[in-house]
């Protein structure tokens, strides 16, 4: 079947965006960038300004989107709105983080989940005159959640696990690689992407008052064992499962998620120090879904960036 004629894009971003949507535009001559003007009112209200609007009719247009913060999601969201408004061919929302992911299921009445209230928004976006936008977003925390956006949206889920299994593939001891999961969630998630590899499943068990890291299943002896997760907060399971594996003779412990929030600098526990102590995780491989991240951890060792962009340059000629 003939392949449809590639597609010139026009990508707009959010200001915490801009350094990744340069590398998505380096990545493909069909992908131009485009400018907003960012503004606020006095009282903080959002006073944007989509520069050569006319411009943009009857071609194909992005946004490249990050929800950070409670605080920056009203004004992308207002951008977002009025683009597909634009007499565009297409809209197409890139949103690498879908930031309340991991809260979708009620475990008492009373609970919210702010998941489903996320994607009931996003929902509403307008239909453009190419029809529904789509909705790109990587490794959601549950596939689930598909089934939260209505049919006004077409959602799009992407992974960066290509890219941990590239990075993988160019260590000098790829032979030795073994992939752990910090619990059942994770290897649900992930494990059939990583089928190849050799595996080790973590579970948390409650002993007394604690809940505790055990392996549940596989051997990490002699191995360089790599915790895979979506994405990690505070980073004590991760913690915890490097004691175990390490306990139970892996040689080194790296780490990879798509997603590194890390509220309050958590990240800063898994720096490398030069006071000649142990190194606890080789390598720490994250995404630049998190810009915000991305720009606090820069040149940090154990931290490695693996970007997103050439993935969002092939998602936007889907």
């Amino acid at each position: 079947m003939e392949k449809p004629n590639k597609k010139q894009v026009l990508l707009f971003y959010c200001v915490e965006s801009e350094e990744l949507a340069r590398k998505v535009a380096a990545h493909s001559p069909l992908i131009t960038l485009q400018s907003i003007n960012w503004r606020s009112f006095d009282d903080g209200f959002p006073n944007l300004f989509i520069n050569n609007a006319q411009d943009i009719r009857g071609q194909h247009v992005a946004f490249l989107a990050s929800f950070s913060s409670p605080a920056v999601i009203f004004e992308q969201l207002s951008v977002i709105f009025a683009l597909p408004r634009l007499f565009v061919a297409s809209f197409t929302l890139v949103l690498p983080f879908f930031p309340t992911g991991s809260f979708e299921r009620m475990e008492e009445e009373g609970d919210v989940a702010t998941a489903f209230t996320m994607a009931r928004i996003l929902s509403n976006i307008p239909i453009s005159r190419g029809g529904p936008t789509s909705v790109v977003i990587y490794d959601i925390h549950a596939l689930q959640e598909r089934f939260y956006f209505s049919d006004n949206v077409m959602p799009l889920f992407e992974t960066g696990i290509p890219l941990l299994k590239q990075r993988l593939d160019q260590l000098p001891d790829a032979d030795k690689i073994v992939v752990a999961f910090p619990d059942d969630g994770a290897w649900k998630r992930f494990h059939k992407q990583l089928a190849h590899f050799p595996m080790v499943v973590c579970a948390k068990v409650r002993e007394g008052d604690k809940r505790i890291v055990r392996i549940k299943e596989g051997n990490p002896a002699g191995c360089h064992v790599v915790i895979v997760d979506d994405l990690v907060q505070s980073g004590g399971t991760l913690i915890e499962c490097q004691k175990v594996l390490a306990a139970h003779g892996a040689t080194k412990v790296s780490a990879y998620v798509t997603h590194a929030v890390f509220p309050k600098n958590s990240f800063e526990r898994f720096m490398h120090k030069d006071d000649g102590s142990e190194k606890a995780f080789t390598y720490f491989w994250i995404t630049d879904s998190c810009p915000r991240t991305v720009k606090a951890i820069a040149n940090k060792a154990p931290f490695e960036v693996l970007s997103l962009a050439g993935s969002i340059a092939d998602a936007l000629q889907i």
